[in-house]
């Protein structure tokens, strides 16, 4: 079968991509640098081909709000929003995490605090990581670096959403959201049937069918002893997914005596420093975390003992930087170099920094 290519933002591949993966229902909120995510499902209108309903709600909070009973009836259901929307979700997002339900989640960062700007950042990498949101939950984290990733982590992210109950999110920024490139579009699947979702989601609640008792979604417990053993079973789920979901991309990493760290468009960045410090007989790789949680810590503490230092290169003042340090465990020498208000380092700018802070 011949490949079907097509050139598209960032923002317009996650919507495709959402379409073809057979994802049940969006529910969103128009947001900078995001919207084209929402304007392009409206445009395509997949409710007269595929079924999938697309609602522009009230509010961010109310669009995390269907998504959350729409996961409790085991269907493919997502968001997307951007910076201060997310902040609004944040509620919602943990009940999800808490009643154990599968969705997706799309963040296309722009600089705050506050409003901020609608310029690039990569400032939400706490909020996500750490959980944004009230408890001990964990979301499954994926960052893309190309348009290409953007709509090929859509169909992964429901995967792994499904696969642990867990909701995941695809933490991208504006560079990835508004950039244009060629995707290789991924293949139809059909949405799942009734039938299908209830043998795949035996929990779900779906009224109460014939031989089947009847299911209640919540987040809700308050019995602390139940509540406890509820945690519990969501810390061993978590720690199963950092056994087994790690995701990372090495460049030219095999003789590297000093590493670059970066996800998203700032990885894309690194790359060129890293041929142009070659280029100068500097041996510089770089690691491109892909998982931001799980987060690629057994990998870059084996690099600690190959390398002389390590430079977190990030859009923000300084997030990312604090788990790598902590992986290195003192071993070597980390810092961190980033520009903020939306400002997009260049190359150069990033080996300067790499020369004066480490060299």
């Amino acid at each position: 079968m011949t490949e079907e290519v097509k050139l598209m933002k960032g923002n317009e591949a996650i919507a495709h991509a959402a379409i073809r993966y057979g994802a049940d229902g969006y529910f969103g909120y128009p947001i900078t640098p995001q919207s084209e995510i929402l304007e392009t499902l409206m445009a395509e209108k997949p409710w007269e081909t595929t079924g999938m309903v697309v609602l522009q709600a009230e509010s961010e909070v109310a669009a995390i709000n269907m998504v959350y009973g729409g996961a409790g009836t085991g269907k493919r259901v997502m968001t997307s929003s951007s910076s201060p929307g997310i902040s609004l979700k944040q509620e919602g997002i943990s009940y999800i995490a808490g009643a154990e339900l599968p969705c997706l989640i799309v963040n296309v960062m722009r600089g705050g605090p506050g409003l901020g700007t609608i310029q690039p950042s990569q400032a939400d990498y706490f909020q996500t990581v750490k959980g944004g949101g009230h408890g001990d939950y964990r979301l499954i984290t994926l960052a893309p670096s190309s348009v290409q990733e953007m709509a090929d982590f859509v169909g992964l992210g429901f995967d792994l959403a499904f696969k642990y109950n867990n909701p995941a999110i695809i933490l991208a920024d504006g560079i990835i959201g508004q950039m244009m490139e060629k995707v290789v579009m991924p293949p139809f699947r059909p949405r799942k049937t009734e039938e299908e979702i209830i043998a795949e989601c035996p929990w779900a609640a779906q009224g109460k069918p014939a031989g089947r008792k009847l299911n209640v979604i919540t987040s809700l417990e308050l019995d602390p002893a139940i509540m406890e053993e509820n945690n519990i079973r969501f810390q061993a789920k978590y720690r199963k997914i950092e056994e087994n979901e790690v995701r990372y991309e090495e460049f030219h990493c095999d003789d590297a005596e000093y590493l670059l760290i970066a996800f998203g468009s700032s990885a894309r960045i690194c790359q060129k420093v890293v041929e142009n410090a070659r280029a100068e007989g500097c041996k510089l790789g770089l690691l491109r975390p892909i998982t931001l949680w799980p987060f690629p810590s057994k990998i870059i503490a084996q690099y600690a003992d190959k390398v002389k230092g390590m430079l977190s290169v990030e859009l923000n003042a300084g997030q990312m930087v604090e788990d790598i340090r902590l992986a290195v465990n003192g071993k070597i020498k980390v810092e961190h170099f980033g520009r903020l208000g939306g400002i997009v380092f260049t190359p150069d700018e990033v080996l300067a920094a790499l020369k004066e802070k480490l060299f």
